[in-house]
């Protein structure tokens, strides 16, 4: 178990990452990508995975990446900057930037209890070679297993932040750690992680956490080993009914409806009702929500929600007896321009 310690202060910095990480999403898809554990939801994106790499004959070139970063148990903290919040290319460059004897501390705890591959030490005495050959293998991965399908990822991310934000309003701080539950329990100050598959304790001192929603964290939320790192909490989302590449993929940014009559084009396409669902749908609300500011039934709701879902235009979310609608990127950008 994972006991997480909080001062007053602690709570109060406590927040949650405002999209995506790009590099969390890497690091934890290539854990689920070699996990043994059989995941229908995740069986399709698994399998085009790896004919992807086939296909690119990239299988040979991500060696390294995957000995770093084994189906359980630990991997090195250094693979997940803090800049990567900013985006892939920052992470990548951080990563790039890493010290020596970090490299050379995470790198010795891995193999303690995993077998490297010779590029392994090159890359603990920090040469820059092996440093940019593994950023590009991430740069290459996430092209094959994470680019065809980020739309979906930061939906069903944004479709947590949403959740998560309400329980803020309704419970401060507090509340916000304990709808983090069941994977966590929170009480009186200590945020525990009930799986987690080591016991230690990690104390904030005064500051804060950081909780990063994730699509690809499996039943169990991460924690960076090193605690004088700025202190994280990796959590599970929904993840909505799983992957398939988004609708229109390739295809570049959607384009305008129109210029001063962008509604009334967008209802001429969708219909009136569906696109006022698309409008209400916003900022997220639930099927209840939608069928009242609309003056339509719970039912009708339910089924034009259905249908802009099945067009990746929305996603819906259960949350105990409620389902909760969120845009996806795609219907955010049919609504706005």
């Amino acid at each position: 178990m994972l006991r997480i310690f909080f001062s007053s202060k602690d709570i109060a910095r406590t927040r949650v990452a405002a999209a995506a990480d790009p590099i969390w999403e890497l690091i934890l898809s290539l854990h689920m990508l070699q996990s043994r554990t059989h995941d229908p939801v995740m069986s399709g994106w698994r399998r085009d995975v790896y004919r992807g790499l086939r296909r690119e004959n990239l299988a040979g070139q991500q060696r390294l990446l995957f000995a770093l970063n084994p189906p359980r148990g630990y991997f090195p903290d250094f693979l997940t900057p803090v800049q990567s919040s900013q985006g892939l290319e920052a992470g990548l460059d951080a990563i790039r930037s890493t010290p020596a004897r970090l490299l050379h501390h995470d790198l010795s705890v891995l193999a303690t209890e995993n077998a490297l591959p010779g590029s392994a030490h090159p890359l603990a005495r920090g040469e820059p070679e092996v440093l940019r050959h593994l950023t590009d293998s991430m740069r290459q991965y996430q092209s094959v297993a994470l680019g065809p399908y980020w739309d979906r990822v930061e939906a069903a991310v944004e479709a947590d932040r949403i959740r998560r934000a309400r329980a803020l309003l309704d419970g401060g701080a507090e509340g916000l750690l304990a709808s983090l539950r069941p994977a966590v329990r929170y009480s009186a100050g200590v945020l525990e992680v009930l799986d987690y598959p080591y016991s230690r304790e990690l104390h904030l001192g005064d500051r804060g956490l950081t909780l990063i929603p994730s699509f690809f964290c499996s039943r169990t939320p991460v924690a960076l080993f090193d605690p004088d790192l700025p202190p994280v909490l990796v959590y599970p989302v929904d993840r909505l009914g799983g992957l398939t590449p988004a609708p229109g993929e390739g295809a570049g940014p959607a384009p305008a409806v129109g210029q001063g009559s962008g509604r009334e084009a967008l209802a001429a396409l969708l219909g009136r009702t569906r696109a006022n669902v698309l409008e209400v749908v916003d900022e997220g609300c639930s099927t209840g929500e939608v069928a009242r500011r609309l003056h339509i039934s719970p039912a009708a709701a339910s089924q034009h929600a259905t249908v802009l879902r099945n067009a990746g235009l929305l996603v819906s979310q259960r949350d105990r007896n409620t389902v909760r609608h969120t845009l996806t990127p795609l219907g955010r950008a049919m609504l706005h321009q």
